[in-house]
């Protein structure tokens, strides 16, 4: 027995005996005034008992020895980033302060047991520690441990395999190993011997280098833990790996639990409903398993449930009216599930709810009115549904509510001025709508920030009230029927950052000394009022924009390069579609050093010194009257020019002369279009180092082909541009340079262009997605010779357009390889021979023109094949079989069909395709340039905070795959 276990038994012997012979002697008159001084006795007794001697130590050596070896086995280092980019800037608890001069008991983040001595707790979450932790680690020799927490750092290894050392901790019960590198399959043998455990937390572990491991749970050990866990009141497993977890074993949950969360564990099934119905549970996350199914429960929701997120799950049915009667709830997520039908009038009931998201649910129906009676919501998002009907025309509560997200919806009437009194309401977005009237004007501003209105029918000019919101840092009213000028009032809103007044009918004039004095704007979009113009005068120079980086002026009527540009930051300039003539000198491009995108297409420049700036990454000059060698001057090696250029775009202008070959310095280059041009010359084979090139369009030239002697077979394009175009080869996400990557973590359909063609009386509409469209163009050039085989190496192409050039020979068979491909036209060349059998696997092409060529043979059928008409074969005589009447005689033999040779030397006439690449490029423009500013810059930041809220299904996804861990 330890001696304060005995010095207690002792002491309660002594008192009581005192007190009975005190009793006996003195009787009970006296005990009253005895009684407080035994009490004082009997407590400074008890004191001075209980502390061991000053030379004594809690601390057990041997267990001192294990925490001390155990800290050599492993680093302390903050600037070890975890694979999200998070670090923590210090260690909460610092081990290097451990030591043997001091006893282990007081180390911090250690916590003994004040009889026995033993260590029972550890606590060292968020200490910056970076190792293995092995089986036969000394940290495992304390068998006493109660809880442990390693959370939030950088510690590795396969610890909770069959070989763990975990299984001594019988009297374990509390757990905490999230957010490490931990990785294996989860022993079902750890839950045989961890049955005290209360607390459990294992998310958001796994490493991501050459190759992926993450924490798993096979069926078996799932089960395991539902059945002998009988304790368990928190369970946290987010990003654990559990596809292979039957859904049943969930029923066999302790009874006890109070949290569970699931969320990106990749659990897929039906969800059974009975586990909404566990007595005791608070917190149900299942969030992010976009393959887990369900229903909500009609009766019997666990009555204390207080937070409920089901967000990009796969739950059906209808929202059921039993969610009112969850009295306790606070914060519900269903955002993103396949839920119909409209929301029930039974929220107003709870007092308690602060969140509320039905966003992307397709729901129907119009706008719960008791919704607006919460009296304690904070954040309300009720976005991309089917929801109609107006706004309540009065409401008093909401007096917390600090954001609101209606868009994509389709709330009709006016829009109320109620909203902007709301006295904590930050953000309020109605985008996207069908909201319609004048704004009223505002009687009571509140202290709103940011104001989405586009898209909408909302009409009349601008009410001045508006800007006495003035601490507004983001409005926007773009694509409405707002008219008028632009009240000067709007200059007086210091603090805004973000403006977008685009597509509308607004009028008069911007001034430049009126615009200087919004200090904080970053940036700037009034395009597309063709009645708007901007003001410039010679004092421009004098006026300072030093936060504007982002200015959008297409289709408003600018005739010339505005000066104040000068003084300003920009990163990212579009004065497209508008009337600016001559040239850009040097002088004007003065203030353009920082461009990353610059747009100035469908203008009537003639002229062009060199490439603004040293950082461009997006260059778009199209449809102006460019003419000469512009190419081979700005890429002149002697002048400093981007390496960064990603973007090129110089189609339908008047450029002559060659492609030189610096152009091949560009190694980032992913869209090169110089289409509608006089250019001349060959390809040089130097293009083969353009590694990311995954978009070429130079039709329209006078490209023609003399062979070099460098060339390995008899073909006018240079065979080693095939051979190199990797971008083209492999898969497109592994070559692209930053501007593609960075559009497709955010969804790969979000710029999509729509281009109509018609052809031979038939019209078709094509849409493709900017980011993912690998393609190539040379048509209407004098290209000759045979096409190479390494073409067909281009497995990952897309469109592919040879069309109205000189080539010979067969159709390579290689071309069967091109099992992306959607549309081919090889048409208006010399190509003979049989249509190769292996173009039947070609499931995906569905435009295909072979037309006027000398072709011969039976028409290959199967698969795509069979859907084609006489339109993609047309005036190649020697071609029998269907679609065409011509039937095939003798298989076995070629017929020779008259030699047809069709020029179109000077045609002005576009082929097929030219609609359509003219159509993509201009495409381009905004999904490029857009996204290259704002995920290479991470500005302007309103707008990444837009996107990761419109496209938060797409990027949640994303985060899913590459399992970033939470801060």
């Amino acid at each position: 027995m330890p001696y304060l276990a005995v010095v207690t038994i002792d002491e309660t012997y002594l008192c009581s005996l005192t007190l009975y012979l005190f009793f006996s002697f003195f009787g009970e008159k006296k005990m009253g005034s005895l009684c407080l001084v035994l009490v004082v006795l009997q407590l400074s007794w008890s004191l001075s008992s209980s502390v061991p001697p000053p030379s004594s130590h809690l601390c057990l050596p041997h267990q001192r020895d294990a925490l001390l070896h155990f800290k050599t086995t492993i680093s302390v280092d903050c600037d070890f980033y975890h694979d999200d980019g998070y670090r923590d800037p210090y260690p909460r608890i610092d081990i290097e302060s451990w030591n043997k001069s001091i006893d282990c008991c007081s180390w911090k983040g250690v916590k003994c047991n004040n009889v026995t001595g033993h260590v029972i707790g550890m606590d060292l979450s968020h200490s910056c520690l970076v190792g293995s932790l092995f089986a036969n680690n000394s940290l495992f020799q304390l068998h006493n441990l109660q809880w442990l927490d390693l959370s939030s750092n950088n510690l590795r290894g396969s610890l909770l395999e069959n070989t763990s050392s975990l299984f001594h901790f019988h009297g374990l019960r509390r757990l905490n190993l999230a957010d490490n590198g931990f990785d294996g399959i989860i022993s079902s043998k750890l839950f045989s011997q961890l049955v005290s455990l209360t607390h459990l937390n294992l998310s958001y572990n796994g490493f991501f280098d050459d190759i992926e491991s993450y924490l798993r749970f096979d069926g078996h050990g799932f089960d395991m833990l539902a059945r002998n866990l009988t304790k368990l009141r928190n369970l946290v497993l987010d990003t654990v790996d559990m596809s292979d977890v039957a859904l049943t074993s969930l029923l066999n949950l302790s009874s006890s639990l109070e949290h569970l969360s699931f969320s990106w564990c990749q659990l897929h099934g039906e969800f059974p409903t009975q586990a909404f119905q566990l007595p005791n549970l608070k917190v149900l996350d299942l969030s992010g398993n976009e393959n887990l199914a369900g229903y909500l429960p009609n009766t019997n929701w666990s009555s204390g449930l207080e937070l409920l997120d089901l967000s990009e799950c796969g739950f059906k049915g209808s929202i059921p009216a039993s969610c009112g009667n969850l009295t306790q709830i606070i914060s519900v997520g269903l955002e993103g599930n396949s839920l119909e039908g409209q929301i029930p009038d039974v929220f107003g009931n709870l007092r308690k709810l602060t969140s509320l998201s039905f966003s992307s649910c397709n729901l129907s129906g119009p706008l719960p009115i008791t919704i607006f009676n919460l009296t304690k919501i904070t954040h309300l998002d009720l976005s991309y549904n089917h929801l109609e009907g107006p706004f309540p025309n009065h409401v008093s509560e909401l007096q917390f509510l600090e954001e609101l997200w209606l868009s994509y919806n389709s709330i009709s009437g006016g829009v109320p001025s109620w909203l902007f009194t709301l006295p904590s309401l930050l953000q309020l977005d109605l985008s996207y709508n069908k909201l319609v009237g004048s704004i009223d004007r505002i009687q009571k501003p509140s202290s709103i920030q940011e104001v989405y209105l586009s898209y909408n029918n909302i009409s009349g000019s601008i009410p001045c009230s508006i800007f006495d919101l003035v601490n507004l840092t983001s409005l926007d009213l773009s694509s409405n029927n707002l008219s008028g000028p632009i009240p000067d009032s709007i200059f007086d809103l210091v603090n805004l950052t973000s403006l977008d007044l685009s597509s509308n009918d607004l009028s008069g004039g911007i001034k430049s000394d009126m615009l200087s004095k919004l200090t904080s704007l970053e940036f700037l979009d009034v395009s597309s009022n063709s009645l708007l113009s901007l003001s410039t005068s010679g004092n421009d120079v004098n006026y300072s924009f030093p936060q504007l980086t982002t200015v959008l002026f297409s289709g408003c009527s600018v005739r010339q390069f505005p000066n104040f540009f000068r003084t300003s930051k920009l990163t990212f300039l579009d004065l497209s579609n508008n009337v600016i003539s001559g040239g850009i000198s040097k002088w004007e491009a003065e203030g353009w050093e920082g461009l990353i995108s610059l747009d100035l297409s469908h203008n009537f420049l003639t002229a062009l010194e060199q490439f603004p700036g040293n950082n461009l990454g997006y260059l778009n000059l199209r449809s102006n009257l460019l003419q000469g060698p512009i190419l081979s001057t700005c890429l002149n090696p002697q002048i400093p020019s981007s390496k960064e250029l990603s973007v090129i775009i110089i189609s339908k202008n008047k450029l002559t002369g060659n492609i030189p070959s610096s152009i091949c310095n560009l190694s980032s280059l992913d869209v090169l279009d110089l289409s509608g041009n006089s250019l001349r010359g060959t390809i040089s084979d130097c293009f083969g180092n353009l590694r990311s090139l995954e978009f070429m369009n130079l039709q329209m030239n006078n490209f023609y082909g003399k062979i070099p002697d460098s060339f390995v077979n008899n073909s006018t394009l240079p065979t080693k541009l095939f051979q190199n175009l990797r971008a083209m080869k492999g898969k497109p996400d592994e070559f692209y340079s930053a501007t593609f990557k960075n559009m497709m973590i955010y969804g790969s359909s979000i710029y999509e262009i729509p281009v109509k063609v018609t052809t031979k009386r038939l019209e078709l509409e094509l849409t493709k997605a900017v980011a993912i469209f690998v393609s190539m163009d040379l048509s209407n050039n004098q290209f000759c010779g045979e096409i190479p085989e390494e073409v067909g190496q281009l497995v990952y192409l897309q469109m592919l357009n040879f069309s109205h050039n000189n080539f010979i020979g067969p159709i390579p068979a290689s071309f069967g390889n091109l099992v992306a491909l959607e549309s081919l036209d090889l048409s208006s060349n010399k190509l003979g021979g049989r249509i190769p059998s292996e173009m039947t696997n070609l499931t995906f092409l569905e435009l295909f023109n072979l037309s006027e060529n000398n072709l011969v043979g039976p028409i290959p059928h199967g698969n795509q094949f069979n859907t084609f008409n006489n339109d993609s074969y047309g005036s190649n005589l020697g071609l029998c079989g269907l679609p065409l009447s011509k039937q095939c005689v003798n298989h076995g033999v070629d017929e020779l069909p008259l030699p047809l040779v069709v020029e179109h030397e000077g045609s002005e006439i576009p082929s097929f395709w030219q609609v359509v690449m003219m159509g993509y490029v201009s495409g381009v423009v905004l999904g490029l340039s857009m996204s290259y500013i704002v995920f290479t810059t991470g500005r302007p930041w309103w707008f990444v905070r837009k996107i990761e809220r419109d496209w938060q299904y797409n990027f949640k996804k994303w985060v899913q795959r590459n399992r970033v861990r939470r801060n």
